[in-house]
């Protein structure tokens, strides 16, 4: 079972050799854990992973071998058949319906229809396909079905909304969570670049052993405080489709304040516009212009998006076609304008890669990145601030 065990850890990419089986069953013969299965895996653990970023695959093997439990490492994700979502569609509309709910067009097409609704209409109205209400097939409103429209009030149903005409309430991301962000750390280390600087309040204990021997008397010599010199600019995404991803961001957020003690962060909603924000609760009243961040902090300083891309490309390539107010400039020419502020930019994506290719939006986004967007995870933050440390 032993050498299964060791077969398919090599297998699943963590790189065991002959030494570390030898060390274990060196420490099971000479009993050193109790004949417990925990003591076990906590033992093989320590033995057989040197790197933090493999724990979870680890443990997928371990249950599989010892617990029988199968593991979807490596294994493609099963993806939903158009045709069952077809059959769907057709179990609760008709053809008529389904019909009616085609897309209206462009950009252009869509606005001016739902002016000519906000002229006509002059009462409540719920259900049906064509006013502004709650429910149906309707294009305006929320609680309905339709595979693009502007919603109105409300929750809506399918997240693809070209505009929201409504104001929500987004959560502070919170930098006091520790939980799961220690190997975030061990990957953000890797654009560490240690200075010395500041003040001259550390004992230099090398030169004062040498200045006492040279001098024939104490000779107290002191030194700056080595810290890490890189200055990082951080720009979060919040509310909407990233509050899937909350959790995963506040221990990125965490692990970002706690590595980095020239860190600057700001709030946007799916792109940057002219306006950012520190605090959600005051976002329509305490923005900071972004023409201001541009010209206050300098080109050293490192930039990074963090967001799921997940938008209408309208947001991103349409004036005014941001969902919550009507932006003079298209958020293009705004994340144009920051990377060539600051060459050092990437995009952490907490949606799975293999996703990004079925969003119109995500392919916008990395074009504007040159390609520069990795996922959300321990192997996309490594290659992350590889990025960033070469264009250091």
């Amino acid at each position: 079972m032993f050498l299964n065990f060791f077969d398919a850890l090599r297998g699943a990419g963590i790189r065991v050799g002959l030494q570390e089986h030898l060390l274990l069953l060196e420490a099971l013969d000479r009993e050193v854990i109790a004949r417990r299965p925990e003591d076990f895996y906590y033992l093989a653990r320590a033995t057989f992973v040197k790197d933090e970023g493999l724990l979870d695959r680890f443990d997928q093997v371990f249950a599989k071998v010892f617990k029988g439990i199968e593991s979807s490492y490596g294994a493609p994700e099963a993806e939903i058949p158009a045709d069952w979502l077809r059959k769907v569609a057709e179990r609760y509309l008709s053809p008529e319906d389904m019909a009616k709910i085609e897309s209206l067009g462009d950009w252009d097409a869509i606005m001016e229809t739902l002016k000519q609704r906000l002229a006509e209409q002059h009462e409540r109205h719920e259900g049906g396909s064509k006013w502004i209400g709650t429910g149906g097939t309707s294009p305006f409103g929320h609680g309905g079905y339709n595979p693009e429209g502007v919603r109105i009030g409300g929750e809506g149903r399918h997240n693809r909304a070209v505009k929201v005409w409504d104001k929500r309430e987004f959560r502070n991301l919170d930098s006091s969570k520790e939980l799961g962000t220690r190997n975030i750390k061990i990957a953000l280390r890797r654009l560490r670049r240690f200075a010395r600087d500041g003040a001259a309040d550390e004992l230099d204990l090398d030169a004062t052993i040498a200045g006492t021997a040279k001098q024939g008397w104490l000779d107290v010599r002191m030194r700056p405080e080595r810290r890490n010199a890189i200055k990082l600019l951080l720009f979060l995404d919040i509310g909407g489709s990233m509050d899937a991803h909350v959790k995963l961001c506040e221990e990125l957020f965490s692990a970002a304040t706690a590595e980095f003690k020239h860190l600057e962060f700001f709030y946007f909603h799916n792109c940057v516009y002219e306006g950012v924000w520190k605090d959600n609760r005051r976002r329509f009243t305490e923005r900071t212009p972004t023409w201001d961040v541009l010209h206050k902090y300098g080109h050293d300083y490192k930039l990074v998006f963090v967001g799921d891309a997940a938008m209408s490309p309208y947001e991103i390539q349409v004036p005014g076609g941001s969902v919550e107010h009507m932006n003079e400039e298209a958020g293009a020419i705004w994340i144009e304008r920051m990377t060539h502020v600051y060459p050092s930019a990437v995009w952490l994506n907490p949606a799975p890669s293999q996703h990004w290719d079925y969003s119109q939006s995500t392919a916008i986004l990395r074009d504007l990145m040159a390609d520069r967007m990795y996922p959300l995870t321990l192997d996309g933050l490594d290659d992350a601030m590889r990025t960033l440390t070469r264009k250091a």
